[in-house]
């Protein structure tokens, strides 16, 4: 288990990260989240070595991390960084060597990682041959193929259509399936929504949202209530409860300042019998990022 106490990081007069908090367990996927310039990056950074914290502590199973524990960890930076003249194989190879896998083992593994992620091109291509997408693939193998016990993606669905988006998702799928755990940053918060068993938000530094990703939501309440009937927008603007009226073609969206108003504008719908759709959920995940991170703290 990653465990992160009291992390603290100055720059200056800038604080980058405030007193933060969270645990990631083995088997478990944490979502990052934040504004640009949130610390989502320095918080990895701090976690890989490669910034020193002020103040706080990390441990890897209840102690500090070694040397032998930076082997198994997996690292997608932000930026990319391979080498254009390499061939794929060959770039692969270099970086699971550095993880401590055998040759034997990479060539077993490597045709089995090209197919998952359906890279096109061949192992003997130059990476500098390759597409923006698929040389993004590469790295996302280079990060993956020793099946880290903990692997850390900054940004890692940047640049991928729909498709390759979803390929992404399988693999770290497999990876916490088969017992790694997982922290990554996302600014699409359907990504964030679709794997994520945990979030942690930050805001300048400071976490301001943690926990399940279900219950975050809930904690929310049920004002979303999305609803096709024969009530007008007029109608249903006339409620003090209803803050917000959207037509989206027959259904209209509402938000709603008390969830509890949805029982009333339930039974005005239903007045003149059956209605298409009634549906009364917690904002989205995208919402909730947008009020938390342009919002008050608390």
């Amino acid at each position: 288990m990653l465990q992160v106490t009291n992390l603290t990081k100055t720059f200056g007069q800038m604080t980058a990260v405030d007193h933060e908090n969270f645990q990631i367990k083995p088997g478990e996927i944490m979502g990052l989240i934040g504004q640009n310039g949130a610390g989502k990056t320095t918080t990895f950074r701090m976690i890989l070595n490669f910034l020193t914290p002020d103040s706080g502590q990390i441990t890897w199973k209840g102690k500090p991390l070694k040397q032998a524990d930076y082997d198994q960890i997996g690292y997608l930076p932000e930026e990319r960084g391979l080498y254009p003249k390499m061939r794929v194989d060959e770039q692969i190879t270099y970086f699971a060597r550095l993880h401590g896998m055998k040759l034997a083992e990479i060539r077993r593994q490597l045709p089995k990682w090209m197919n998952q992620f359906q890279v096109k091109g061949k192992l003997t291509d130059k990476v500098k041959d390759l597409s923006k997408g698929n040389q993004q693939k590469v790295q996302l193998i280079a990060t993956l193929i020793h099946m880290p016990k903990l692997v850390i993606l900054d940004e890692p669905f940047s640049g991928l259509d729909p498709v390759n988006a979803s390929l992404l998702e399988a693999g770290i799928l497999k990876l916490r399936d088969a017992g790694s755990a997982i922290i990554y940053s996302s600014h699409d918060m359907g990504n964030v929504e679709a794997i994520s068993d945990r979030l942690v938000m930050l805001r300048n530094g400071r976490v301001v949202l943690s926990g399940e990703v279900g219950e975050i939501r809930q904690s929310f309440g049920r004002t979303k209530l999305f609803l096709e009937s024969e009530l007008t927008p007029k109608q249903l603007a006339a409620y003090p409860e209803v803050l917000a009226v959207k037509q989206r073609g027959a259904e209209l969206e509402l938000t709603l300042s008390d969830p509890a108003v949805g029982q009333k504008i339930f039974a005005a719908a239903t007045q003149q019998g059956y209605i298409p759709e009634f549906r009364q959920v917690p904002p989205s995940l995208d919402e909730i990022f947008r009020l938390k991170a342009g919002g008050a703290d608390e």
